[in-house]
């Protein structure tokens, strides 16, 4: 097959390489950065979105933001315009549910199926091959598709129709964020108290507090790594998301409410470029204290 891959930075740039790597399929990339393409080696350069939609079976995206997923999907020079009926478009990007059942009507229109297939893991294991992928979409597509997602990734859980994929991925990362905006508070209360932050963290991570979330807060923040290996505005758009969803069906969320507050707060302060775990600077301003593991 033919695969098209837009969007290929940070994240993408990785999963796309691990296509190359795993698969003998032949893969044209685009993006706006031309050193994200000239990174994805093996991979021919694509000349516009345009042209990756004309030319491949598969096309996948993998970007930052729900609009500009709208843009290059639905634009008049987008995927949809002009992909051929009978291929396939593949949305890694953390949408909506409406979103992705929007770019889904638009698709089927012209004879183009759709898998939304938002991913979890981050960079770190973007890279090795190693992320979640939650797919929503017809059984029919996601089997014929399984192979290529596979090629990425350490699991891929198909978890039903389109707009389930992007549900599963809103409720995951608020579960993340909130379980670290708890954690941030606990460590601050520790570092207030006195207590060796340390052996506070070695305590909680042998004991029923451990989580990715924490394990994060350390390796990240806490060991004064806060540049971004998943920024906090995308985290902020995450669970701005999660809350819309929230609204929708009609479920209390009053955890993930005080934990996009809290992430409003550190965009206000600046930190929306710096790592989500970053989120622990809200505090350490009011306190007027730094947490910081080793020493």
């Amino acid at each position: 097959m033919k695969i098209g891959f837009i969007g290929v930075g940070n994240m993408g740039g990785p999963m796309c390489r691990n296509i190359i790597k795993n698969t003998n399929h032949d893969v044209v990339v685009f993006d706006l950065n031309p050193a994200a393409m000239a990174a994805c080696e093996g991979a021919r350069a694509g000349a516009s979105v345009a042209d990756v939609a004309a030319e491949c079976d598969v096309v996948i995206t993998s970007l930052p933001m729900p609009a500009i997923v709208e843009a290059v999907v639905l634009g008049e020079a987008g995927v949809a315009a002009n992909m051929r009926a009978g291929t396939t478009f593949i949305d890694l990007s953390t949408n909506a549910p409406s979103t992705a059942q929007k770019l889904n009507a638009a698709l089927a229109a012209r004879g183009v199926t759709m898998l939304e297939a938002p991913v979890s893991g981050g960079v770190p294991r973007a890279v090795d091959g190693s992320i979640t992928i939650m797919v929503g979409g017809e059984d029919s597509v996601f089997e014929a598709q399984r192979p290529l997602l596979a090629s990425f990734s350490g699991a891929v859980v198909h978890v039903g129709a389109i707009g389930m994929g992007s549900t599963a991925k809103l409720i995951n990362n608020m579960l993340a964020f909130a379980n670290m905006a708890t954690a941030s508070e606990g460590i601050m209360m520790g570092l207030a108290a006195g207590i060796d932050l340390d052996k506070l963290a070695e305590v909680v991570k042998g004991s029923s507090g451990a989580s990715s979330a924490f394990a994060g807060l350390c390796a990240r923040a806490l060991s004064g790594h806060r540049q971004a290996a998943f920024a906090l505005d995308l985290a902020h758009k995450d669970l701005r998301l999660a809350q819309q969803l929230a609204d929708e069906v009609g479920v209390p969320s009053p955890m993930g409410a005080a934990t996009l507050n809290l992430l409003r707060m550190a965009r206000g302060m600046g930190l929306g470029p710096s790592d989500v775990s970053a989120m622990i600077g809200v505090y350490e301003t009011a306190l007027g204290k730094v947490a910081k593991l080793g020493g």
